[in-house]
């Protein structure tokens, strides 16, 4: 497929990294432009990426096929109402935005086909994965354009529902500070288990990425692969029933529950 010619709309560290990932897929620097407020940021991701960059955001969309709204939350609304006059019809606009959804982008920006999609942190080493979810005025073509843009940068899944998003949100938007939690958890109990801190983090470390690579490379869900190493009455299985008796599965739940009604209200208080 041709690469179609993005504009990003703010160049902060998710902005480069899905820059980045587009390069090493073969799309052409001149396809790729950028603009930021910051002069140090705009002279960073020149230097870094080979593109061209500006400080007005009006100029740096036009012409553009696909519009990339890389801001931060608080003030997509002002950005956005700035931006508005400048915008062609026929311009996609993805949003990375957390928490604004899409009525609220068409408020702010007016008729316009718009991607809302949600990517988390390692995407920033392109292993993300992102939820997207596309406005009635995307066309099949600009569906296939912002595939490819957040597949530079990991796996891109489509959502039916916007409120979805909640969920996507909860599961892998913050999933990665879960994991992060598990792991200082885990460090911390391997020093008191007499082992040096250095080792148990990396013990900790290699485990979680060891078994990260199993349930993605298996073809069996991952309680049919926690079966299999959980030996009767071995030491895994006094673990596991551990977690179990204090409630570890109601526990997850109840957290990733939080995390979606979080997400819902800050989308109704950023909305305003």
């Amino acid at each position: 497929m041709t690469a179609p010619r993005i504009a990003f709309v703010g160049a902060g560290n998710m902005a480069a990294s899905l820059i980045g990932g587009l390069l090493a897929q073969g799309v052409a620097a001149s396809a790729i432009r950028a603009s930021d407020r910051g002069d140090e940021q705009r002279a960073r991701i020149s230097a870094e990426h080979g593109i061209q960059t500006f400080a007005d955001n009006a100029e740096a969309i036009r012409g553009a096929d696909v519009v990339v709204l890389s801001v931060k939350p608080q003030v997509m609304k002002d950005v956005c109402l700035a931006l508005a006059p400048h915008l062609e019809p026929q311009q996609l606009v993805i949003s990375i935005a957390a928490g604004i959804t899409c009525a609220s982008l068409e408020q702010w920006l007016g008729a316009v086909p718009l991607v809302r999609c949600m990517p988390n942190t390692p995407a920033l080493l392109r292993q993300g994965v992102s939820g997207l979810y596309a406005s009635a005025r995307v066309n099949a073509t600009q569906r296939e354009h912002a595939e490819q843009l957040l597949g530079a940068v990991g796996l891109a899944l489509w959502l039916d529902e916007e409120q979805l998003i909640d969920a996507v949100t909860a599961v892998s938007g913050s999933g990665p500070a879960y994991f992060f939690l598990l792991i200082e958890a885990m460090t911390a109990a391997g020093e008191k288990l007499g082992l040096p801190r250095a080792t148990a983090a990396q013990l900790t470390l290699h485990t979680a990425l060891g078994a990260a690579r199993m349930a993605v490379a298996s073809d069996v869900e991952a309680s049919e692969l926690r079966r299999r190493v959980t030996s009767p009455a071995g030491t895994t299985e006094a673990a596991i029933r551990t977690f179990q008796a204090g409630g570890f599965e109601q526990l997850v739940e109840d957290a990733l529950n939080a995390a979606a009604q979080r997400s819902a209200e800050l989308a109704e208080q950023l909305g305003r």
